[in-house]
């Protein structure tokens, strides 16, 4: 049998109906064969159900690829029913110990997901060429990113939680505004934790060591500790984790300048209150401190002359409640709260002289952002009719302030934004047989949002308040002509809030808000030990509404025009004897803003970020060593070329690299120890061309690839 990712299941019931909620959605049924005895078999092909069976064992790929189950749909779809552009990356095992696993190493293993590149902690995450802008500023962010359940951002950059006791993270692609109301233009970011387990104590965790060609040494570890409680009813989970990442540029006098530390720590307890019902409740936290930025003025450089250090700060807490039943009717209702500081510190003694304040030094640009996250779903199915309906509301704050100071211990409030959204929403989905073959599947969302925005600048302020109510629909047709093949097309749609701006002439101005529509065309399917994943997309974009750089090197949110993505992706994934696996993805996209605000038809302005195509390949072969059992693996990836912004005077090219890693693990026991190496060549690539927003107008800046890294790992597991 392949392996099976199959639910906890906990209460008092006859064997027959443990086993059918084992089973449920697993494309296996168990059938009683005697007084005692049970036999697990391939659910027949029957199409009467909204669940439909997988392929016998014998043509099911080893990893169970026809088994993956994706939740981020707030009902449980097998990936290869799901008519929709899903990723789903599992974590390794020895990855869900290693503190440096992140948002980009998720990145490179989905087409489609691209990250800017000032760091850790200041990245926006973008998805099928819906990047507004490379600059953080007002505008909400394209990309939700949650924890389990729960939203964690809303206007804030990437958190880059890192991957520790994470069992996958899952990505849906193109505009989710049916599922996850406003700001879901590009998609969903999802992190999904390890569950705690009351059947058992566990006690894991690893160390490990880096070294950073023209660097320092780096360091780092986790552990996590699963405790159960209440005989079995209940259990918690806890894990913690920290590194320090080694710097490698040199800023005058200081040496390794860019070394960054975080910290974090999860607790998640889990109670069954029996009848089918759980609770449970997770308190998160992760403090990520940069010491430097990452730029250099030349691009083959390790080095930079001195300058005023520019640290970076993104710290968050969280903490969600979540009450499940599952049954026929799955009963959910989640609550989550967040607080995240992001604070950014530049140099500012070139650039800033505009503002009129007295040798300038340093321009600090904090904010700080309050969500709180609310939903109460149902789900379940009426004969062949699988359904969703929920409610949610979401309530998001934002204060931002940006100071220069001065030599002299001066200093002058450059801008402050108080930003306050709600959400209410009614949503739902249904899913129909149409044939045997073939369903339809439609979705909706009715939503009421309320935003007032607060700002105030060296010249001006002002108040603004509006409401908005409307619909973003989802539709979907299906067809299964055989168990493992999926062809679909798809429409999404969503919408984000319009914010203000600030004119010339120091008034604020409202901004209209972003409406997104993409149809997608997907093929996706399992044979054997191979499966293939085939998707086509245009998306049409009216008033995109971006962050722009100013002259004096303040950001200001405008209304941009009109914008056209057009593209294809597909991921290969296959198995051959003797132990060796194939992994290979490619991605091709237009991405073009086509008109201006004023509706002037535009020649050759790509959209910031997002690269023309990429490619990536992985060869990995499982062997033993002995005693122990190994596995090597070889990567490589191209991302292809992009640009920094439309603005002509910002146009600035990037991408366009290629990097190859490689890396070595063997297991006895619950023993592993890893060797991985990253940047094989040392390939100096720009991955991003932008740093300090101060001095971009007047000197040329670069992020180059990390350098040659290889690090150490050893890991204990139960």
């Amino acid at each position: 049998m392949p392996r099976l990712a199959t639910r906890p299941m906990k209460g008092r019931m006859s064997m027959g109906e443990a086993l059918r909620r084992l089973l449920r959605r697993s494309g296996y049924v168990a059938r009683q064969v005697g007084p005692t005895a049970w036999r697990i078999e391939p659910a027949p092909a029957s199409r009467s159900a909204p669940a439909r069976a997988p392929a016998t064992p014998s043509a099911a790929p080893e990893e169970g690829e026809n088994n993956i189950v994706v939740t981020a749909t707030k009902r449980e779809l097998r990936l290869q029913d799901a008519p929709v552009a899903a990723a789903v990356v599992a974590v390794a095992p020895r990855r869900q110990l290693d503190p440096t696993s992140d948002t980009e190493s998720v990145a490179d293993q989905v087409e489609g997901l691209t990250l800017t590149g000032q760091g850790a902690g200041r990245n926006r995450i973008f998805l099928r060429g819906i990047a507004d802008s490379p600059f953080g500023g007002k505008a909400q962010a394209t990309v939700a990113v949650l924890l389990d359940d729960a939203r964690l951002t809303y206007v804030a950059p990437d958190p880059d939680i890192r991957l520790v006791d994470v069992d996958r993270i899952e990505v849906l692609k193109g505009p989710q505004g049916s599922l996850y109301g406003t700001g879901a233009l590009g998609g969903i970011y999802r992190v999904v934790t390890n569950r705690p387990d009351p059947s058992s104590f566990s006690l894991s965790g690893a160390a490990n060591v880096e070294s950073v060609t023209s660097g320092e040494l780096g360091f780092g570890g986790s552990l996590v500790v699963n405790v159960p409680l209440l005989s079995g009813r209940a259990a918690l989970r806890l894990a913690g984790y920290g590194e320090r990442a080694p710097g490698w540029i040199d800023t005058g006098a200081r040496k390794d300048s860019n070394s960054s530390t975080v910290r974090g720590g999860r607790a998640e307890l889990v109670v069954d209150l029996g009848d089918g019902w759980q609770a449970g409740a997770t308190a998160f936290g992760q403090w990520l401190n940069a010491r430097d930025s990452n730029y250099t003025y030349d691009p083959e450089a390790h080095e930079r002359p001195a300058q005023l250090a520019e640290p970076h700060e993104n710290n968050l807490v969280h903490g969600s409640f979540r009450l499940v039943r599952e049954g026929d009717t799955m009963v959910v209702l989640s609550t989550g709260y967040t607080s995240h500081h992001v604070d950014d510190r530049y140099d500012a003694t070139k650039g800033a002289g505009s503002f009129g304040l007295a040798d300038p030094q340093t321009l600090d640009d904090a904010a700080h952002y309050l969500l709180w996250d609310n939903e109460a779903r149902l789900s379940g199915s009426m004969g062949r009719l699988g359904w969703l309906a929920g409610l949610s509301y979401l309530d998001a704050r934002q204060h931002a302030l940006r100071v220069l100071h001065g030599l002299d211990g001066t200093s002058l409030t450059l801008e402050t934004v108080t930003n306050h959204s709600e959400e209410a929403a009614l949503f739902g989905e249904a899913t129909m047989p149409i044939t045997g073959t073939i369903d339809a599947t439609v979705g909706g969302r009715l939503y009421r949002t309320v935003q007032h925005e607060q700002r105030a600048v060296t010249a001006a302020q002002g108040n603004e308040e509006r409401t908005r109510t409307g619909i973003t629909p989802s539709a979907a047709l299906a067809w299964h002509p055989r168990p493992g093949r999926l062809l679909y097309l798809r429409y999404g749609s969503a919408v984000r809030q319009g914010g203000t701006t600030v004119l010339s002439d120091g008034t604020v101005q409202r901004l209209d808000g972003d409406e997104l529509a993409t149809a997608e065309a997907g093929w996706r399917e399992t044979a054997g030990r191979w499966s293939l994943d085939l998707s086509l997309y245009h998306s049409w974009w009216d008033d995109v509404q971006s962050d722009g750089l100013l002259k004096n090197g303040l950001t200001e949110t405008v209304n941009v025009g009109r914008a056209a993505i057009s593209g294809a992706e597909l991921t290969i994934k296959g198995r051959f004897a003797g132990g060796w696996r194939l992994e290979a993805g490619a991605m091709a996209q237009s991405a073009l803003l086509v008109r201006n605000e004023t509706g002037l038809k535009l020649d050759d302005r790509r959209l910031p970020v997002v690269p023309t195509w990429t490619f990536r390949t992985l060869m990995a072969h499982d062997f033993a060593l002995a005693d122990w059992s190994a596995t090597l693996t070889a990567d490589a990836r191209y991302v292809g070329p992009s640009r920094l912004s439309f603005d002509p005077a910002l146009d600035r090219p990037m991408g366009n690299y290629v990097q190859f890693d490689a890396g070595l693990a063997a297991s006895r026991g619950q023993w592993t120890i890893a060797l991985d190496a990253e940047n094989l060549f040392d390939a100096r690539g720009d991955s991003f061309v932008y740093g300090n927003p101060l001095r971009l107008f007047t000197q040329n800046q670069y992020i180059r690839q990390d350098p040659f890294t290889i690090k150490l790992s050893l890991v204990v597991r139960p």
